[in-house]
């Protein structure tokens, strides 16, 4: 195999070729799909227009399909209920054959320009499959997850109100469930920063996608609704039970997602799975780490709770995306930032902000706080602290005073999170 780097030239994917494209992402995640499985799903999941491709020569002189990626814009909101678009980064692949040629940063770069030029997005944000890959492509690490393996019958503390809502259990359909899970879901959202709305239909009903070989030997897909009694739908879990290809061993349930408006509707969908016949566990999805379960469980050590990187982010508008968001208390600083990969990001910054707005310009005067592009990604969404940062290293604080008071304003009350991967 060549290791030599070609030209990359990026471009969309012309839809007619967009089946094929997406046997790239297949091989560079190690992913198969039933032969006579549709690819519709799929499809309704992208946004076409945004679905590019790295393409490199081949050995007989044409072009070759090396690699992919898509986009999609979704509404996010940020520290202070602000929303704005995000650049929702996925699907991003290169083909085995065609590793350490380019592929990738040909793409990428692609995807910033496209997203600070044309789109009028200030950040994009992605979940990485390997840790160490967009780091260097100024992705910071903006929120942790945590799982959970809960045994049965863990004993939660009780919640006002719990009792009075009627629970359901019945097959995933995605025709009957995925309007109203969305709008749940939606509600739920408001106010948690990162927490990006499915933008499609596609993307909404790609949330009860279920094909075979996704289950690995598991049942079909379950959703659990958690009504008020009055109808209104106020969380819902979807989840499937498996015994790992072991008929005598106890049932593990595995939950793919969970969504409670409140702290009644999270006590009332985890008790229920927590109490499921010939179940020995409960799998949680990703959690944000100030989740409420955590807080309900009469022991969180029992669960095991074990931390994850979630979401990343990469400033693609420095200002914009300063000005975008509210603060937590009044700032007033000069940030000198590095950025190798948008040199219209670098420089020296004045930033002014409050509960109400902000203002973002470029400055002569002496920084307070010196840091890359990753750094200032990582504590945008108000998840990773700057002092943290400081303290590891990589925030350099010639002033210490303005380290604090950024620390504080960059930060934010509720734990950036995002309720879908995509």
């Amino acid at each position: 195999m060549s290791t030599s780097r070609p030209t990359v030239r990026v471009s969309a994917i012309p839809r007619p070729d967009a089946p094929s494209a997406l046997q790239a992402a297949q091989w560079a995640f190690a992913l198969e799909t039933d032969p006579g499985e549709p690819i519709d799903a799929h499809l309704d999941f992208l946004d076409l227009d945004r679905f590019h491709g790295g393409y490199v020569p081949g050995p007989d002189g044409t072009e070759r399909l090396a690699g992919v990626y898509a986009t999609l814009s979704a509404d996010c909101p940020l520290p202070g209920g602000t929303i704005v678009p995000s650049a929702n980064l996925t699907w991003v692949g290169v083909h085995p054959r065609d590793r350490r040629r380019g592929v990738l940063t040909a793409m990428i770069r692609h995807h910033l320009d496209d997203v600070r030029t044309h789109r009028g997005e200030p950040f994009s944000i992605l979940f990485s499959a390997e840790p160490a890959i967009y780091g260097r492509f100024g992705y910071g690490l903006a929120s942790t997850i945590a799982f959970l393996k809960i045994p049965r019958g863990a004993a939660l503390r009780d919640v006002a109100g719990a009792d009075e809502l009627v629970v359901d259990i019945e097959y995933a359909d995605a025709d009957h469930h995925a309007e109203p899970l969305a709008r749940c879901f939606e509600a739920s959202a408001a106010g948690r920063p990162g927490c990006t709305i499915r933008p499609t239909p596609g993307t909404r009903r790609y949330a009860l996608y279920d094909p075979p070989l996704n289950r690995r030997g598991a049942e079909t897909l379950r959703v659990l609704t958690v009504t008020a009694p009055g109808g209104d739908l106020r969380g819902y879990a979807l989840f499937r039970r498996s015994r790992r290809h072991d008929p005598e061993s106890p049932v593990t349930v595995e939950v793919t997602e969970a969504v409670a408006r409140d702290a009644a509707a999270t006590h009332a969908i985890w008790s229920r799975l927590l109490d499921l016949d010939l179940s020995s566990h409960v799998l949680t999805p990703g959690l944000p780490p100030d989740d409420a379960l955590l807080h309900l469980l009469v022991d969180a050590r029992a669960a095991h709770p074990r931390l994850s990187d979630g979401l990343w982010l990469r400033l693609a508008d420095l200002p914009a995306a300063l000005t975008a968001r509210r603060y937590a208390t009044g700032v007033d600083v000069t940030l000198e930032v590095t950025d190798a990969l948008l040199p219209s990001n670098a420089g020296r910054w004045h930033l002014v902000g409050t509960t109400d707005g902000a203002t973002c310009t470029r400055t002569d005067a002496e920084p307070q706080l010196s840091l890359d592009v990753r750094e200032l990604g990582s504590a945008y969404l108000g998840g990773v602290s700057l002092a943290a940062l400081a303290a590891a290293g990589l925030v350099t604080a010639h002033d210490p005073t303005a380290l604090a008071t950024a620390s504080v304003a960059f930060s934010s009350p509720v734990a950036p999170w995002s309720a879908w991967s995509f």
